[in-house]
């Protein structure tokens, strides 16, 4: 082969076409879990900022439960641990994601989120 010609060896190309592959299918799992918890996190965000400041901790939970139904967020009212810290509302929650990748292998993700600045 001459100096000046260069290109790719198939093992190469299989290599990165599998490669490429097993980061597409991840992905394509992982990207729509992460889009829910910013969902998530933006609803509870509205929810700090809209609840007055004597509102209680239900009706913090309705105003969440009506971003929740309208994104269809999985994370129930009842999982967000809501508190006052310096006369703020301060709502957080926790939650563990498992993704399914392929037959006994799975992915399992620690979402955590919070208002607190």
């Amino acid at each position: 082969m001459k100096k000046y010609q260069r290109g790719f060896e198939l093992t190469t190309l299989i290599y990165w076409g599998v490669a490429l592959a097993v980061v597409g299918m991840l992905a394509a799992k992982v990207v729509p879990s992460v889009l829910v918890y910013n969902k998530t996190l933006s609803a509870i965000k509205k929810t700090a900022s809209e609840a007055p400041q004597n509102a209680t901790v239900p009706d913090i939970r309705k105003v969440y439960f009506a971003y929740s139904r309208v994104d269809d967020l999985e994370l129930k009212p009842e999982e967000l641990d809501i508190t006052k810290e310096g006369g703020q509302i301060v709502i957080s929650f926790a939650y563990d994601k498992k993704i399914e990748l392929f037959g006994p292998v799975s992915l399992l993700i620690e979402y955590k989120g919070s208002t607190a600045k």
